[in-house]
């Protein structure tokens, strides 16, 4: 029984055991089933984020590859119309052009006057109104002027016209590519009622008087006067005078005019003028040493012209680098044409710098600020062909000097030229025929058709430097109707073969500014002449030429001289040099004794051997010396002057004037006068008074002591006598009657 029951146990706890395994196996597979049907949900959710974030992306990559290819498309397209407008533009481009100009108008007093002209141009020109040179500018005044623009025509409007408005007035038009101008005279007649008959016994109440009161004297008198000014480039500058008319009309009113060195100054974009309520003012906008000089204001009337003049020094103004030189100065454009330009300008001052080595000329196309320069090396003379212009176009030109420390700063350019050959208008004639009507006959009319055309004729050698030579020519004679060109080939003498100067581009003007010269080497050249047609033979050589400087320095001048003349200021002479070839004038030193510190008295070259040195110090002792200045440079310095103290000088006073009669009571006269303008240099003392009889030459002393007034009462006179008065002072006289 034991052992079976003991087998029995056994049966069963291996059952057991058996079951529980078995439960335990499928607790696990069940466990491990969730775990793996979770799993798999997890898979399959990330596989679908994964798939939807793949397409997100791919779509994404897609918009902005379209995107991207959208944009590009665009900027191909605004990139191809850009240079479709822009060549389209050059096609169109063109200077203004005048098609109906103005025409003069004669109108009554309170009349509206209409002034009008065409002009076309691309791109649209700016117009101007001018009144006798003078801008108008209609919002300053609104019921006077008004100005329209519609469709090319352009109108002023001058509303209720007065005498006032008489005048020549001009239009200027202006783009990126030149000007045209046109002008006409407006006259406004004033009706004047003594011409108008009147009804017997019937007279206008406000008619003048039988006789005229005509004033053949004006007194003028310059008050506040501006004096001797010091200033420096790039400053404003304002120089007045009160001035003082008597007698004052309103229709005889003075003119003020403004000179520089006897050239008379108009209103400019650097300088404007201002007259008006007893003042006379010259501004500056920005000062260059250009506008050194002396300026004189001149009051013109009826009576006369009366004059002041005062000295303005314009230093130069501080350098961007230190040492370097200062601006050059006045810079002007010559022998202008299609394919070159002559700059000349004059050299600065350089008593406290290192010397010049050269220059640099910029150029810059009119409307444009961009500033190209024309040469890589600098040039050593002050004279320079600038090549490389577009025909018709408007330039400027500015010029730098260049010294072992730096560059200076720019010149004030140069006046607006175009690029245009005048030689194109002398083969122009106007006939004048009946009722004002004229008739324009061109060469090219009269000479018929003309294949290949002939050689040019009188080539020679207008110009000659030592890095240029600019050749000139006649055209050929007949040249036909179409356009022509020039070739132009040069050879070293002695080499036997001929090489073209211009060969990538034709020349159309008949001159030529040829560079790359040997030094000291002998050329000759031969021009053609080319159409469509074809090219023409070789013209006539030309005889040798050799690049050369033509104008030499000058030498020092001669012996310097320096007077008193105020405790300010020293008087400076000098003999000329010996060798003045083409002088642009001297530059004046002036050094403490014992200094040995050389400053310049001027800052732009005078033409004239005598000036006066103004800004010194009172009782210090001064030398100076000179030198002279062309095209190649500056002269050696002359010799020093003896020195000179500066104080004021003394000399005899200038007489007084503008005696009057002031009080005749039958046995006394009352007499006044106005001071001698100028002292002499020391206190006036007093005057003496002389008289005679009309009839009599002998002249008898007034007063034996001095009268320190200006008003004085002579006694003792016989009545119905007539008597001449002579005011004395200091050796001066003046005559009254």
């Amino acid at each position: 029984y034991s052992s079976t029951g003991t087998s029995l146990c056994t049966c069963s706890h291996m059952h057991l055991t058996m079951m529980v395994l078995i439960w335990l196996f499928f607790l696990f597979y069940r466990t491990h089933e969730q775990k793996s049907h979770a799993s798999d949900e997890k898979r399959i959710k990330f596989a679908s984020e994964l798939s939807s974030l793949e397409r997100e992306i791919h779509m994404a990559r897609h918009h902005a590859r379209e995107q991207l290819d959208r944009l590009a498309i665009q900027r191909m397209v605004e990139e191809n119309m850009a240079l479709e407008r822009h060549a389209v533009e050059e096609k169109i481009s063109r200077a203004p052009e005048i098609l109906v100009r103005l025409r003069s108008h004669t109108v009554w007093e309170k009349m509206s006057v209409r002034l009008c002209f065409t002009v076309q141009g691309f791109p649209s020109p700016v117009v101007q109104w001018y009144k006798n040179e003078e801008l108008i500018t209609p919002a300053s005044d609104p019921a006077k002027y008004t100005v329209e623009n519609k469709y090319g025509v352009h109108v002023l409007h001058i509303n209720r016209a007065d005498f006032d408005d008489s005048a020549t007035y001009s239009a200027v038009a202006t783009n990126i590519h030149g000007q045209a101008s046109t002008n006409c005279a407006v006259v406004v007649r004033r009706f004047r009622e003594s011409e108008e008959p009147h009804p017997a016994g019937i007279m206008p109440f406000h008619l003048p008087l039988s006789y005229d009161v005509c004033f053949t004297h004006f007194d003028v008198q310059f008050l506040e006067k501006f004096g001797v000014t010091f200033a420096t480039e790039g400053e404003t500058l304002t120089l007045k005078c009160s001035v003082l008319v008597t007698p004052e009309l309103k229709r005889l009113r003075p003119r003020a005019e403004w000179y520089r060195d006897d050239v008379l100054i108009k209103d400019s974009k650097w300088t404007k003028l201002y007259f008006g309520e007893g003042q006379a003012a010259l501004s500056f906008t920005h000062l260059n040493k250009d506008d050194e000089g002396l300026y004189t204001l001149r009051m013109v009337t009826k009576g006369g012209v009366n004059e002041y003049s005062a000295f303005l020094f314009v230093r130069d103004a501080d350098a961007l680098i230190a040492g370097a030189p200062g601006a050059p100065m006045d810079v002007k454009c010559h022998d202008a044409n299609r394919d070159y330009v002559i700059v000349t300008w004059k050299p600065p001052n350089i008593t406290t710098q290192n010397p010049v080595i050269g220059y640099f000329v910029d150029k810059c196309e009119v409307g444009l600020e961009n500033w190209v320069q024309c040469n890589d090396a600098p040039v050593k003379i002050c004279k320079y062909p600038v090549t490389g212009l577009c025909e018709g176009r408007s330039y400027i030109f500015r010029v730098r000097a260049v010294n072992s420390a730096g560059i200076s700063r720019p010149s004030r350019v140069s006046e607006p030229v175009a690029a245009l050959d005048p030689f194109d208008l002398e083969r122009t004639q106007t006939v004048h025929v009946d009722e004002g009507r004229k008739i324009v006959i061109k060469k090219d009319d009269l000479e018929g058709d003309i294949q290949i055309p002939g050689p040019p004729t009188n080539v020679h050698a207008s110009e000659i430097s030592k890095t240029y030579v600019v050749l000139s020519w006649d055209p050929p004679v007949p040249r036909g109707r179409e356009p022509l060109t020039y070739f132009i080939e040069k050879s070293m003498v002695g080499s036997g073969s001929w090489q073209r100067v211009n060969a990538q581009v034709a020349v159309k003007s008949p001159r030529y500014a040829v560079f790359d010269l040997a030094e000291g080497k002998p050329y000759v050249f031969r021009v053609l002449s080319a159409n469509k047609h074809g090219i023409s033979d070789p013209s006539e050589i030309t005889e040798p030429i050799q690049p050369q400087d033509t104008v030499v320095v000058p030498s020092a001048p001669g012996r310097v001289v320096a007077t008193r003349n105020t405790k300010t200021s020293v008087v400076v002479q000098w003999d000329k040099p010996k060798h003045e070839e083409n002088l642009y004038g001297y530059y004046i030193d002036y050094s403490v004794v014992g200094s040995n510190q050389w400053e310049p008295a001027n800052h732009k070259p005078i033409n004239y051997s005598r000036f006066v040195v103004h800004g010194l110090e009172t009782g210090e002792q001064y030398i100076f010396r000179v030198k002279a200045v062309n095209a190649v440079g500056f002269s050696e310095n002359s010799q020093e002057s003896e020195a000179i103290k500066v104080q004021a000088a003394l000399t005899c006073p200038s007489y007084p004037h503008g005696i009057t009669l002031l009080n005749c009571d039958g046995h006394s006269m009352t007499l006044g006068w106005k001071a001698p303008k100028y002292s002499g240099g020391s206190p006036i003392l007093g005057y003496y008074i002389d008289k005679r009889e009309a009839n009599h030459k002998n002249w008898h002393e007034v007063n034996s002591s001095l009268i320190c007034r200006t008003i004085y009462t002579v006694g003792t006179f016989q009545t119905f006598w007539t008597w001449f008065v002579l005011i004395l002072c200091s050796w001066q006289s003046y005559i009254f009657m």
